[in-house]
């Protein structure tokens, strides 16, 4: 432990700016490229305007880490500074600047802190001309609600001055304390206080066990990302896996020149790996910053929304939900999937916008207990962010319960519940106006009864709307649901999450209870091919964006 102190008064700087007209966080934050960032004032504008939304008393004590992609040493480093200058009297850092998002809202709620700020672009790629990114998450360890985040995007469209302590740069290199004014500043192990979360959440001797007599066995790529010292931690050093189940494990600043998105089109080792003789029981890949998962079993990929599904269905046996689950959460694009499988628990099962941050009202007035997005998130109550790590030993919690493979679970679970059929289009880089035209385009066939003309199975087209339950705030436009008869849907929305241009994402959902659908290994784009199809005709794609055939298909 080292301890210095200063007169931080006397280094406190106020130093004029101007707005920048592009500082509107997305779903997850504020993203731009490295170099929007690397102007002069943006990311201190920023900053800024996070401390200005918040009030006095929620400016106290300050969590900061991020996913180590390029800029994030420097990014913390402006942080501290803004925050020692607008009076916070606690400040905990990851070592090196590494915390997972998921370790970030623990540590949040472990240490009772006022917030955090974690700097991630998630599962974007990283390096010099590639993507970052910034977002809050409050004292709970939830994404910052709407309403503060259009509170923050109205203070930098107005900002005029931000507040700096000139300082020299804090050493993250290693674990340690420093008081500077009447800050105390900790520099603690990214990894320790997130591995104690665990061992609460699961039986570890029970799982090292099935690793000692290899009922289980693992195939997990950290993507060169931050999950590489967590799994080595966990997975590794607690559980007993075999050090080569690990792959990708040493985060890099560039994630390797790859992109750090865990789906069948990124983490193609991964699959390749899992297609082989030698394939582990279990396969499994996390993001740049450690909150989304892919599972796989041998020879089988599981979609995000049956994973969710299939914890739901098998919760009972994860020592977290001994006691049951209060109710469940899906974003509204994920499939009705773990809706069958919580009408039959009886419990409730609550549909919300994309986004982590409308979970955090169910989770903390105890409504739910698991929620979960088809773009690869799943969480519990531990946490108030998507957790990679978490779903994967859930996901080896009940591999060593049900002596069962991937594989067997998911051919009962269909038998039992149906299978929705399910794939996501993007159409990446659309020219911003396009986009929106496009949309406006699906409004107006809300509107009227045009769809009726499309086709006959079509049921309704709607834009979805939220009313939060707990503090009943309206969140509009989020979506545009075309149900189809059968319970199939088609979902169209435009991502926040990219950083160039507009991303279109078409979401497809085919609800079967035919058996011949529930081989594992069927060819999901062709058996939905004839969804995406009208999903097509639906919306127009071509005329609007003169894309003939999407980016990525996952």
């Amino acid at each position: 432990m080292s301890s210095t102190s200063s007169a931080l008064s006397d280094c406190i700087r106020h130093i004029d700016t101007q707005p920048f007209d592009d500082q509107k966080p997305g779903t997850s934050g504020l993203r731009k490229k490295v170099t929007v960032f690397q102007q002069k004032h943006y990311l201190a504008n920023f900053v800024q305007s996070i401390f200005d939304a918040l009030p006095e008393n929620e400016r106290i004590s300050l969590v900061i880490g991020g996913d180590g992609r390029f800029f994030n040493q420097e990014a913390i480093q402006i942080i501290i500074k803004i925050a020692l200058a607008n009076g916070y009297q606690k400040l905990v850092i990851g070592q090196h600047g590494y915390l997972s998002t998921p370790a970030v809202s623990n540590l949040i709620r472990t240490l009772n802190t006022s917030g955090g700020i974690i700097l991630s672009a998630s599962h974007n790629p990283g390096g010099p001309t590639e993507d970052f990114g910034i977002k809050y998450n409050n004292h709970a360890g939830s994404p910052a609600p709407e309403a503060l985040t259009e509170k923050i995007f109205t203070n930098s469209k107005s900002i005029s001055q931000y507040h700096l302590a000139e300082i020299d740069d804090i050493d993250l290199t290693l674990c340690s304390s420093h008081t500077i004014g009447n800050c105390e500043i900790i520099v603690t192990d990214s990894v320790d206080e997130y591995a104690n979360c665990m061992q609460r959440c699961f039986d570890f001797s029970q799982l090292s066990n099935g690793f000692a007599t290899e009922q289980l066995s693992l195939n997990f790529d950290a993507m060169h990302a931050i999950t590489g010292p967590y799994a080595q931690c966990l997975f590794v050093e607690q559980l007993g896996a075999n050090k080569s189940s690990l792959h990708n494990a040493t985060p890099q600043d560039d994630f390797a020149g790859t992109h750090p998105d865990p789906n069948l089109s990124h983490a193609k080792n991964l699959v390749a790996m899992q297609n082989t003789a030698e394939a582990a029981k279990l396969g499994a890949a996390s993001d740049g910053d450690g909150d989304r998962n892919m599972i796989l079993g041998e020879g089988v990929f599981v979609t995000p929304s049956d994973s969710l599904a299939v914890i739901t269905e098998y919760a009972e046996v994860i020592p977290q939900f001994h006691a049951g689950l209060r109710g469940v959460a899906r974003s509204m694009p994920t499939s009705t999937a773990v809706d069958r499988v919580a009408k039959h628990l009886g419990i409730n099962c609550y549909e919300t916008p994309t986004g982590w941050k409308f979970f955090g009202n169910l989770l903390d007035e105890d409504r739910i207990s698991l929620c979960g997005e088809e773009s690869f998130g799943t969480g519990g109550n531990h946490v108030r962010e998507k957790d990679g790590i978490w779903a994967v030993l859930c996901w080896l919690t009940i591999l060593q319960h049900t002596g069962l493979s991937v594989k067997e679970i998911l051919a009962k679970h269909w038998q039992q519940f149906g299978r929705s059929l399910y794939c996501r289009h993007d159409f990446e880089a659309i020219a911003t106006d396009k986009a929106n035209q496009l949309m406006d385009h699906l409004q107006a066939l809300c509107q009227s009864n045009a769809w009726l003309d499309i086709d006959s199975s079509i049921t309704a087209v709607q834009s979805f709307s939220y009313e939060d339950p707990v503090d009943h705030s309206v969140s509009s436009n989020q979506g545009i649901q075309v149900h189809l008869q059968g319970g199939s849907r088609i979902i169209f929305r435009l991502s926040g999450t990219g950083t160039s241009g507009a991303t279109l994402r078409m979401y497809l959902e085919k609800v079967s209870t035919n058996s011949q659908d529930y081989n594992p290994e069927l060819d999901i784009i062709a058996a939905t091919s004839a969804l995406a199809e009208l999903g097509y005709r639906v919306a127009n794609i071509t005329k609007f964006t003169g894309m003939k055939e999407a980016s990525v298909i996952t």
